[in-house]
């Protein structure tokens, strides 16, 4: 090929476990893998496979991989047709030059650095706490001390929706219901306010806890909300007074909630280092794991895979962890080598992206199910404790105890919003 390198070719004992190991310094490793196969073993491949793919069909299989090593004749080994000249002078066979055509998946490169870095002053340090998320209106709401921001993805333009401090207190939580019109604020004191993002209006204040709430979590008109008097409480906000649920089931602190995407279980995790599902009927939690040794704040569900469910522990446990709650058994797991503080899914592809504290403050992103690792970030010098994905799927923003709001492309290389680039940028002049 002309270019330095060393390829080596290992066969394995078994057909199915068959691989052409190349160095990595060949940019079309797995084209010319696919091109050995078919000149020495007739594998018939006529499209280059994904490398980025776990299927183990696109590891460069062959049709019939039982068959490899049986004697065969091949009568006719390069059979003519229209696109290949009997007279070619190639000692490469027909297939081979199909493969060779095939149009070539450009290689996934996720960028290193985020594509915009926002001030987010006031922005706390509390791994209780969940202070930032991203609308279907594709808004970006931020708890900052005791406002809450929003940040257009469309415009950058910056509008204040709310000030506690004239009541002497501080957010600890906010989340979008489904919509994108409203968006619930908890605080300090106990109380959940819900708020119509257009018209900038409180539309009530919902009480019922006796500290802070520090996690919230819609599903259709029902809000739910978790508190550091370890109660879950789950309410209409169409019924004046709101008709309530009270789940009780943490020791400690409840500091992530999520429903499940067919809005029929709802997953809490808490201090206790325990994870716990509820369903929308029952006062008592259906399905109970106690395998983290730290407290449960990163919770996801897929949106590909019925009843997976993706868990993340703190410092003391730092692992990764899956579950079926169809049948409530643990699936695997694997040791972050540092505290989980939030998961997400892609919404396109079978990945997920954690974030995390100490010690390591990165961003990872993840292959399901063989949980290799696709990118790690880094660029936060504080744990980072905020995660929300853009309504596309596209990229995702992280806070942190720095003070800062980035944005990055995880799970696609452009983005689709254009940004304003206006010098009335609000967001950066917040002090």
């Amino acid at each position: 090929s002309g270019k330095k390198g060393v390829f080596s070719v290992c066969w394995h004992t078994k057909a199915e476990d068959i691989n052409i190991k190349i160095a990595l310094c060949f940019p079309d490793a797995v084209a010319y893998a696919a091109l050995l196969r078919n000149e020495l073993l007739g594998a018939g491949i006529e499209t280059v496979p994904d490398p980025h793919t776990d299927d183990r069909r696109n590891t460069l299989v062959t049709q019939d991989t039982h068959s490899l090593f049986r004697y065969t004749i091949h009568t006719k080994r390069v059979p003519f047709d229209n696109e290949i000249s009997p007279y070619s002078l190639s000692p490469l066979s027909n297939k081979s030059h199909k493969l060779l055509r095939s149009p070539r998946k450009p290689a996934r490169k996720i960028s290193k650095i985020p594509f915009k870095v926002l001030d987010a002053p006031e922005l706390q340090d509390d791994f209780y706490l969940n202070l930032v998320d991203w609308s279907a209106g594709n808004l970006l709401s931020v708890g900052l001390g005791a406002c809450v921001y929003l940040w257009s993805a469309c415009t950058s333009q910056v509008t204040r929706l709310c000030d506690l401090s004239v009541d002497g207190d501080s957010v600890t939580s906010v989340c979008w219901n489904e919509r994108g019109s409203l968006v619930a604020v908890g605080t300090h004191k106990g109380f959940v306010q819900i708020w119509d993002a257009a018209g900038g209006r409180k539309l009530t204040s919902l009480e019922g806890h006796s500290a802070r709430v520090g996690a919230l979590a819609w599903n259709g008109e029902q809000l739910s909300s978790g508190s550091r008097d370890r109660v879950i409480l789950q309410r209409d906000v169409r019924t004046p007074p709101p008709v309530e649920r009270r789940l009780q089931g943490h020791r400690q602190e409840v500091c992530g909630l999520k429903w499940s995407p067919d809005h029929q279980h709802l997953a809490s995790g808490g201090n206790d280092n325990k994870l716990l599902v509820w369903n929308s009927s029952s006062l008592l939690p259906v399905q109970q794991y106690s395998d983290h040794l730290a407290a449960v704040k990163a919770i996801a569900w897929s949106p590909h895979q019925h009843g997976l469910l993706a868990s993340g522990g703190g410092t003391a446990d730092r692992c990764l962890r899956f579950w079926n709650t169809l049948t409530g058994q643990a699936l695997q797991s694997t040791d972050t080598g540092s505290q989980v503080c939030n998961l997400a899914w892609s919404k396109h592809a079978n990945e997920l992206v954690s974030t995390h504290g100490y010690s390591q403050n990165q961003i990872l992103v993840w292959k399901y199910p063989s949980l290799t690792q696709v990118a790690k970030l880094t660029g936060h010098s504080y744990r980072v404790l905020y995660l929300a994905v853009s309504p596309d799927g596209e990229a995702i923003v992280t806070g942190a105890g720095d003070e800062t709001l980035r944005f990055w492309n995880v799970f696609s290389k452009t983005r689709c919003t254009k940004e304003s680039k206006s010098v009335l940028n609000l967001f950066t002049r917040i002090r």
